[in-house]
């Protein structure tokens, strides 16, 4: 068995999921719509692992609940970033915008220590 290539760039894993789609002939059921659907079914299979869980138990997980969480956040992230590509998101460049308007929108002299919204300051 081969060790897998880390994807070191969002292209080169767009391009990965890409093929492993068209080699089974999965194309056809990638649509946006379905992606999306399929990014939050696995968005509540991830918040299962946390259901009923304290704030302390939720931050030390045992090590084969890790493993499990970790899969489920590689789902989350498979189907984020094959949404992209089908919509043609250039991923890296969406959350480096969005984290530019959440500084203006929440500028550390106002949220610092704060959970508020930031329609509530």
């Amino acid at each position: 068995m081969t060790t897998p290539k880390p994807y070191l760039d969002i292209e080169s894993l767009q391009q990965r999921l890409r093929e492993f789609a068209q080699v089974r002939d999965w194309e056809q059921f990638h649509s946006p719509k379905n992606l999306a659907m399929a990014l939050i079914g696995e968005a509540g299979e991830l918040v299962e692992h946390f259901q009923w869980l304290s704030e302390a138990q939720s931050a030390s997980l045992a090590q084969d609940k890790l493993d499990q969480v970790a899969l489920e956040l590689a789902d989350i992230y498979i189907y984020t970033v094959r949404l992209a590509d089908r919509l043609q998101v250039d991923l890296l460049s969406a959350v480096q915008r969005k984290i530019e308007l959440n500084e203006k929108k929440y500028p550390v002299e106002q949220v610092r220590g704060s959970a508020k919204k930031y329609t509530e300051y």
